[in-house]
């Protein structure tokens, strides 16, 4: 049976101009619909689903169109009408800068494309394999002497580890990791705040929230510097991205800028940490949730592996375990909210979008819509085996995102996120503590808010 994507008549509304998307509901006056998307954002963004393909949102004094239907979603991020930018690109802008593969645009972009792309290719990925399992099993080494373990912690400490040794070759030690671990979570919890509340002179004002996140970028950034410095000192060159980024040449033939490489590093780290770091966390909440589905991948890891450790090249074999991680970015997505600008004026689902306009959707929104997923709210990692994955619409599930804005690193985090799976899985029957707070922590990405393991040896 395939799931059809069911698109709704449009509602009449008394708002409504001709060729307008309807208002979405719940609007107040300066706020708009800030408060919903800082009271309850997840439920806000999920039930828009009922009031229209397409619907206007007031975030302060802007308009900003919420798409909600996968269709369409697919042509944002597949039409050049439409380009980075908006809300969410405009609160990461002091983090990310705007020279970065995240950030940039139009040639500059499929330039940085070309630059880091080998770093990721398919082929290339092998030769992170040693640094993934020795992290790993660095990892579950330290679990085997804690009667508990603050997933928090070494969720971020391993992803940071991960990403810094792989891209950037050894060049962060532990005080350094923790650092930019540390940085980064100030920064997204700021950034989400001017996300949905834009009142951009007031965060400069010196009030303590503003000056810790102003002391956590001015650290980030200072971080960065000093890593490309020493690279450039040492007068090495391993085979990794920082000298990709350090050997690349722009359109003249002539190095790029050291704003550039600047923003290219931050990009990869703020990827590697923060993205990666809250999908671990889910997927251990996920093991602790479903012991039945953790047995199952232990017996996986065992039949693949035998006796000894997992090696690297034995991830391709753990099908089941790759579902498990699918699964977990459908119900658990990091990323769950993103946005875009229309360059041109347009048209989403018979609606007029001006020039300008800004765009919002949802992955976590239309990850959980009953229209495109049977047991939309159901963990199934066998909704993803071949003859069932054919089932989900397209573009109704992309936690990579498709066309230009790709993650390159897809196959990498693929990799990551499902050899740290199975060896924790493998090693321990996860157990939260009393003191655990596994509720959702709502900011630029989506994790666990506190959550606590007790790693009960197998």
């Amino acid at each position: 049976m395939t799931v059809e994507s069911v698109t709704p008549e449009p509602r009449t509304h008394p708002e409504t101009k001709p060729g307008e998307p309807p208002l979405a509901d719940g609007a107040l006056p300066l706020l708009g619909h800030g408060w919903k998307l800082v009271r309850d954002p997840l439920a806000f963004l999920t039930g828009l689903r009922a009031q229209g393909d397409v619907v206007r949102l007031r975030l302060g004094p802007k308009t900003v169109y919420a798409v909600t239907v996968p269709e369409l979603t697919g042509t944002i991020a597949l039409s050049p009408d439409y380009i980075i930018a908006g809300p969410l690109w405009e609160s990461l802008e002091s983090l990310l800068g705007k020279e970065g593969v995240a950030t940039a645009n139009g040639p500059l972009h499929r330039r940085q494309r070309r630059t880091i792309q080998p770093a990721f290719r398919l082929d290339a990925i092998p030769r992170y394999g040693p640094v993934m399992e020795e992290e790993v099993r660095a990892l579950v080494a330290r679990w085997r002497s804690r009667e508990s373990v603050d997933a928090t912690t070494e969720a971020f400490r391993l992803a940071v580890r991960i990403s810094v040794r792989c891209l950037m070759h050894d060049t962060c030690n532990e005080m350094r990791a923790e650092r930019i671990s540390s940085a980064l979570a100030t920064l997204f919890r700021g950034m989400y705040q001017r996300m949905v509340v834009p009142l951009g002179p007031l965060y400069r004002v010196p009030l303590p929230a503003n000056r810790e996140f102003n002391r956590a970028l001015a650290d980030l950034h200072l971080l960065v510097d000093e890593i490309v410095a020493e690279r450039r000192a040492s007068g090495q060159k391993p085979n990794d991205l920082l000298t990709a980024l350090l050997e690349a040449r722009d359109g003249n033939g002539d190095p790029i800028g050291e704003q550039e490489i600047h923003d290219q590093v931050v990009a990869m780290l703020t990827a590697g940490d923060e993205s990666i770091g809250s999908m671990v966390m889910s997927l251990l909440l996920v093991l602790t949730e479903h012991p039945d589905l953790a047995d199952k991948i232990r017996n996986e890891a065992n039949s693949v592996a035998g006796e000894g450790p997992i090696a690297f090249e034995d991830v391709r074999k753990l099908t089941y375990t790759a579902n498990v991680v699918v699964e977990t970015m459908r119900l658990h997505p990091s990323v769950w909210i993103l946005t875009r600008r229309a360059v041109t004026d347009t048209a989403l689902g018979g609606y007029r979008i001006p020039a300008g306009a800004d765009i919002v959707y949802s992955p976590y929104a239309i990850q959980r819509d009953a229209r495109s997923f049977a047991r939309h709210e159901e963990f199934d990692p066998d909704r993803w085996l071949p003859e069932r994955s054919a089932e989900v619409p397209k573009h109704a599930m992309s936690p990579f995102s498709v066309g230009n804005r790709k993650c390159p690193a897809d196959h990498f985090s693929m990799a990551e996120l499902t050899l740290v799976t199975a060896e924790v899985a493998r090693a321990f029957r996860l157990e939260q503590t009393p003191d655990s707070d596994a509720r959702t922590r709502i900011g630029i990405t989506l994790r666990p808010r506190g959550l606590r393991l007790r790693p009960v040896a197998r």
